[in-house]
């Protein structure tokens, strides 16, 4: 299984499962809610997540270390400040709340487990690798970065 350590970009694995989500409805009856709230709901996640994921690749981009998640062995610092205060990985939170607001639009209450497999596989495939090589490029200082700021929120 290490050989999809960092292979697929998350944004990519997002679309797959976005895609394989609105595939599922389709052999699933819809829930019923006023449209107004749906749109409400799925708007305010979406949005959320698009602004979470663009503060995560400014704070990266200002630091001036790679964005690209597929070569974390690139990394030349360790950003704490901002959005990166709050959470370690604020990228993929906010592609999880972008999936949250697909799964609200689509409004089939299983199609959360979504979200949930996204997560498990970032997790899994992503992020343990990614502090993997973070800890051992950049060691006490990671190390006690990530006791102090959670992984996820």
């Amino acid at each position: 299984m290490r050989m999809l350590e960092t292979k697929v970009p998350p944004p990519i694995v997002a679309l797959l499962v976005g895609a394989a989500m609105w595939t599922a409805v389709h052999y699933a009856p819809t829930a019923q809610l006023r449209p107004q709230w749906r749109m409400f709901k799925a708007g305010a996640l979406f949005a959320l997540g698009v602004a979470v994921s663009i503060l995560g690749v400014t704070a990266f981009r200002r630091a001036r270390t790679t964005v690209n998640p597929v070569t974390p062995e690139a990394a030349t610092s360790i950003v704490t400040a901002g959005i990166y205060s709050y959470t370690r990985n604020p990228m993929y939170v906010g592609l999880t709340s972008i999936l949250l607001g697909w799964a609200a639009w689509l409004w089939v209450p299983w199609v959360t487990l979504g979200p949930l497999a996204f997560i498990l596989y970032i997790a899994r495939f992503q992020i343990i690798p990614e502090e993997r090589v973070l800890s051992s490029k950049f060691g006490r200082d990671y190390l006690e970065y990530s006791q102090r700021v959670r992984r996820w929120i």
